[in-house]
């Protein structure tokens, strides 16, 4: 049986190019598990694979891979190390977010010169609510502008952590040659050529030994506040054991006090292997986190927990699915039981049983094929055919469901035609496989144009997701241009009347409603609620008015966009003992909606993204200019470590298209940003009326 001690389920994630992809090459190299080191500038990496990352020089996809390190000085018995390496574009958080989900313990990797960015910050939320220790590595020190110290200060700030340094850097920028490994003041020292086994251990240097024993003491007295013995005798002057202090801060990362701080450069292979030996001191096992609640069938928690041990019923995840030249791949993290090729499991969200085909541990896009995985086990399996992102495997004798993850709604479209009939059924497929893979790329077909409607979280996405249709599956297709999804709102509260009658031979139709429209809040969504009494409107068609309402939202009165944020209070009413029924009532609260939503100050609502420009200080007040010029409302404007301006702002989606190739011409090739979707405003009138009336020239055009 294997021993889950010797576990660690890790992802490495960081904002786009502070190495990431880089450091996962150097842990593959230590650890073994390849010879040659592959950079991503070459397009060579391991765990980027796809041709469109191997271009860009970005990962796209998480990609998993299994590896084993015995410690720096060979001092454990091999631990097992489960990484999974994701993506920093911010387009491609959900692959952050779902992976997070289901691992134990995470390195947050920082640029040495860039610090926090602005994905540190949204994938460092993500690690918060998911609640996954993490170690923090300040990467790329060897780059012009790094400053170590800076960063630390960022992460308290900005990120509002607490950073424990556990190591402290020797020289800087070009002459970064080592670190000072405070608990044991050993000082690491890499020769220049390069090989990251080239190192020796040496005294502190002497212009370092009052920093080194000032950052020392202070990393003991944060660690020593997780045990009173041991902080009693701290504070009696008798400093504790080595394997006490290393106990205290194993407990504080665990219970996401502090993260310990590490530095190095991955590309010139220093500091690496002190990563590593921090995650086997430091961070969890899978026994030592929090056991994954199981749920019910709405959603809520059930108060059972899927507890790691390989003697419990099966509770497995399936968190990610690709689809690759042997079929589709399901990523599945086992929290309890084991399974074994051949066994049916039981997906509860489908209620069907699937048989395993074939087990296998990934490395990147190789693989080794195993006959069974137990709890802990983070594998790929072959043959689940109905199985989606967030569905629970579970024993088909104990069945259970793990909470579900959750997905941003996608903010633009473009509409897709392939190019003939012949390219038509490789599309449809095509597609079919990549909605799979990627929960937030949605495809719809219009029912009224025939037109096929792709949905993503920005240009990038999208961009990417057509280069696949096209390179990946060959498929030739006429692309139109971005769409943003709007959506509806309302700004007055309005009481108002409806009745429904309808008679034609036979049994008639009598449903009569009087109710209420309110704005709600930003978020909220749809509410309804009765405040009948009295029987006027009985109890059992309740749940009719609220479903007409409810179907109207789908389509708003101005331009057809769904309607978002309103309460709809069922007053009083009347109805008739023969005539009405749960249709006639339904039928009267899709009447009412439209009827009474032109009177509640009906408005277009449009999509606002947040934005995180950087530029340098000289290009400022043209990219500033550029911003008001595109509606954007500026909130606040940092210097950089590195001699820039990080700008953040809040504007609307619709006017940043194609604003990478602007924001470049303007700051010649030297401007950076990245933006994410924060909320749905009102648009402004002129921006409205434009909207409608494309609206309405879309509508002239399909009915003719």
């Amino acid at each position: 049986m294997t021993d889950l001690s010797k576990y660690r389920n890790i992802g490495i994630f960081a904002h786009v190019d502070a190495g990431k992809t880089t450091t996962t090459e150097r842990i593959l190299k230590l650890t073994g598990k390849i010879h040659k080191l592959g950079e991503v500038h070459d397009g060579a990496a391991t765990t980027d694979f796809m041709e469109q990352e191997q271009e860009r020089g970005i990962t796209i996809q998480s990609a998993a891979t299994t590896c084993f390190w015995p410690g720096s000085e060979q001092q454990w018995d091999a631990h097992r190390f489960n990484i999974i390496d994701t993506p920093g574009h911010v387009d491609f958080t959900v692959e952050v977010y779902r992976s997070l989900k289901v691992l134990d313990g995470g390195i947050g990797v920082f640029c040495g010169s860039g610090g926090v960015e602005p994905q540190s910050e949204t994938n460092w939320r993500y690690a918060n609510d998911s609640e996954v220790a993490r170690l923090i590595y300040v990467n790329k020190l060897d780059r012009i502008g790094a400053d170590f110290y800076k960063v630390v200060e960022q992460v308290k700030n900005i990120l509002g952590a607490n950073p424990l340094v556990m190591v402290l850097p020797i020289g800087t920028e070009s002459n970064l040659k080592g670190v000072v490994d405070l608990l044991t003041r050993t000082a690491w020292v890499w020769d220049d050529s390069g090989d990251p086994m080239a190192y020796e251990k040496k005294e502190v240097p002497a212009d370092m030994v009052d920093k080194v024993e000032e950052y020392r003491a202070m990393l003991i007295e944060t660690a020593v506040e997780q045990d009173d013995e041991a902080m009693e005798a701290y504070l009696e002057g008798n400093e504790p054991d080595l394997a006490t202090i290393k106990k205290c801060i194993r407990k504080g990362t665990i219970n996401l006090d502090f993260f310990p701080t590490y530095c190095g450069s991955s590309f010139k292979n220093k500091g690496v292997q002190n990563v590593l030996d921090g995650v086997v001191d430091y961070l969890p096992s899978p026994t030592e986190v929090k056991p994954q609640p199981e749920v019910n069938a709405e959603g809520e928690e059930t108060g059972e927990f899927a507890i790691v041990d390989v003697d419990k019923p099966l509770r497995a995840l399936a968190f990610k699915i690709m689809d690759d030249k042997y079929g589709a791949l399901t990523f599945t993290r086992i929290y309890s039981g084991k399974i074994t090729k051949g066994t049916s499991v039981l997906n509860t969200f489908t209620g069907k049983t699937e048989r395993i085909g074939r087990i296998i541990e990934m490395h990147a896009d190789e693989r080794n094929e195993v006959e069974s995985a137990q709890a802990g086990d983070i594998v790929a399996l072959l043959g689940m055919k109905s199985v989606q992102t967030g569905h629970t495997l579970c024993d088909p004798a104990h069945p259970a469901t793990l909470e579900p993850m959750v997905f941003p709604e996608p903010v633009i479209s473009i509409a897709i035609k392939p190019k003939d009939q012949g390219n038509a059924e490789k599309m449809g497929t095509a597609i079919g496989k990549m909605v799979a893979e990627d929960p937030t790329f949605i495809v719809e077909t219009d029912e009224d144009s025939g037109e096929t409607i792709l949905k993503g979280m920005g240009e990038l996405h999208l961009d990417i997701k057509v280069d696949i249709l096209k390179r990946t599956y060959g498929v030739e297709a006429i692309i139109g241009k971005p769409q943003v999804a709007y959506r509806e709102g309302i700004t007055k509260t309005v009481s108002d009347s409806y009745t429904h009658k309808k008679q034609s031979g036979g049994s008639g139709q009598y449903a009569k409603i009087d109710y209420t429209l309110e704005p709600l809040e930003p978020g909220s969504g749809f509410e309804f609620e009765s405040k009948v009494v009295g029987g006027n409107v009985p109890r059992e068609f309740w749940p009719a008015v609220e479903k007409g309402f409810k179907a109207s939202t789908e389509k708003g009165v101005l331009a057809g966009y769904p309607c978002l944020d309103f309460k709809v209070t069922l007053d009083d009413g009347g109805f008739h003992a023969v005539d009405s029924s749960a249709v006639a009532f339904e039928i009267a609260a899709k009447a009412a909606y439209r009827q009474t939503m032109p009177k509640a100050g009906a408005e277009i609502l449009e999509p606002i993204m947040k934005l995180d420009v950087f530029c340098t200080d000289d290009k400022m007040g043209d990219v500033i200019g550029d911003l008001n010029r595109r509606r954007g409302m500026i909130k606040t404007q940092e210097p950089t470590s590195n001699g820039g301006i990080r700008i953040k702002a809040d504007a609307p989606l619709s006017e940043m298209f194609g604003y990478i190739g602007a924001l470049r011409t303007m700051t010649s090739g030297r401007g950076q940003f990245s933006m994410e979707f924060s909320h749905y405003a009102s648009t402004p009138r002129n921006v409205a009326d434009q909207v409608i009336k494309e609206a309405q020239e879309r509508e002239a055009a399909k009915k003719k």
